[in-house]
């Protein structure tokens, strides 16, 4: 049985780092690691969505991921999204990683055009071949991908020695269960929904991976320590909290990681930048917004004695 207890617990999603003119900023990205390191999380996922892979390229992900890694100095498990829309540049990233020395990589299926599964396990074991070493995460986020990881796919890659589990994105619940029943503790299935941590967690995931647990770690940290003790109704009650915070965020005309990166400014002196376009920017009228989220947070941190 492997060893999978470096991927059990908080992995926040790592974030795009630009400085003022819109480029990915070593000095932001390095920043922000040490921030996680601080915190205490389990380990990062480096250009995930929340690290806007779609919108960047193969050289710019290559300098967040270096940076992520000096910066880390072996404190933390890194995890890094190396899927792009073809299969050539997927392998050149998958390649860095690996010389990099990260725990594991991980990609999404191909979007837009209609592949079938066997193109898709091909695409992904390409991309596995590329870091014979290390470690292979499916991320299956149909909702944004267009893609469902079926339990068929599933158990065509589990053939692939180095596949080591899922981060499940997808907003089934029972989802999660399905892919832990049939893979069994040999493989490790994280929670994606960052509303459904608490849910995830009761259910069979043995870590999370989330887009806002970044924006207030300690609150997602106190969140698996009590499902760990069993405490199901402090649970339950953060669970709300966190999910407030999470529609607040939600409700501003910017895009929500554009609403992150104002409020880590506010609350943890950190300037990682705005998004990028496509992403829409804040508005005059999101500070209102941002200010209050980043005030539910810190009450909520209080709350919790932090």
């Amino acid at each position: 049985m492997r060893n999978l207890d470096k991927y059990k617990g908080v992995i926040p999603a790592f974030y795009a780092c630009y400085d003022a003119e819109g480029n990915i900023s070593p000095e932001g990205v390095q920043a922000l690691t040490r921030y996680f390191v601080d915190k205490g999380v389990k380990g990062v996922y480096v250009n995930g969505s929340s690290g806007e892979c779609i919108y960047q390229s193969v050289e710019d992900r290559k300098v967040v991921l270096e940076n992520v890694m000096k910066a880390a100095e072996g404190k933390l498990t890194v995890i890094a999204h190396v899927a792009c829309n073809n299969t050539k540049d997927s392998v050149e990233l998958a390649r860095h990683a690996e010389s990099l020395g990260v725990d594991a990589i991980a990609a999404i299926p191909p979007i837009y055009f209609r592949l079938p599964e066997y193109a898709i396990a091909q695409y992904w074991n390409d991309i596995s071949a590329a870091a014979p070493n290390t470690d292979f995460v499916i991320y299956n986020i149909p909702q944004l991908a267009g893609v469902a990881l079926t339990m068929g796919l599933f158990e065509e890659m589990r053939k692939n020695p180095r596949v080591i589990g899922v981060k499940n994105s997808s907003m089934p619940v029972q989802d999660i269960q399905m892919f832990k029943q049939a893979a069994g503790e040999d493989y490790i299935i994280f929670n994606g929904p960052d509303e459904q941590f608490m849910s995830g967690r009761v259910i069979g995931a043995e870590g999370g991976i989330g887009g806002t647990y970044g924006v207030m770690p300690e609150l997602f940290l106190k969140l698996d320590a009590y499902v760990k003790a069993g405490d199901m109704d402090a649970a339950r009650n953060l669970q709300y909290a966190i999910d407030e915070i999470i529609y607040k965020m939600c409700s501003a005309h910017g895009n929500m990681y554009a609403v992150i990166k104002a409020i880590l400014k506010i609350n943890e002196g950190l300037d990682l930048g705005g998004v990028r376009k496509p992403l829409p920017s804040l508005t005059e009228s999101d500070m209102a917004i941002v200010e209050e989220a980043a005030r539910m947070i810190r009450d909520a941190k209080a709350k919790e004695g932090f």
